[in-house]
């Protein structure tokens, strides 16, 4: 199994995307990129931790790969607002790909590339390493508790 985290707007909406996606065997919330290794939703919605709504997708690379993945968050987000997407502003939100390890890194650049080719170099997403990944555990809860 692999591992793929990626920003692109609100987490829950591409949560559900990705979890209808052939190969990926597991979807969670979270949060990535930021100062500090622990952090919640009221703190991350403040722009002071510096991380962004992610998700986190387990799959398996025998079924689907990294660059099909990765095609497919350039599919489901508009790559080209920078700290938005739809009604959602803020440092949060941006578009944005954690890689973790270096075979990630360098398919992201290469399909940024081409992305950018075809927007003529508007894609504002930035490759990143994976830094201070934690799950939306307590915003997880509260939503789940209000809604269902």
């Amino acid at each position: 199994m692999e591992i793929a985290i990626l920003a692109l707007g609100c987490f829950w909406k591409p949560e559900m995307e990705f979890d209808k996606f052939d190969g990926i065997v597991k979807t969670e919330v979270g949060y990535c990129g930021g100062n500090v290794n622990k952090t919640n939703y009221e703190e991350v919605c403040t722009g002071k931790t510096n991380h962004a709504e992610v998700v986190k997708i387990e799959f398996d690379s025998s079924k689907v790969s990294y660059e099909d993945i990765l095609n497919y968050f350039f599919k489901i987000h508009d790559p080209t607002t920078l700290n938005k997407q739809g009604p959602d502003i803020g440092t949060q939100y941006r578009s944005e790909i954690f890689y973790c390890n270096n075979s990630q890194k360098e398919i992201a650049e290469k399909i940024l590339n081409k992305i950018n080719q075809k927007l003529n170099g508007k894609a504002v997403t930035k490759i990143s390493k994976e830094k201070n990944y934690c799950k939306a555990e307590e915003y997880h809860q509260k939503y789940f508790k209000k809604n269902h």
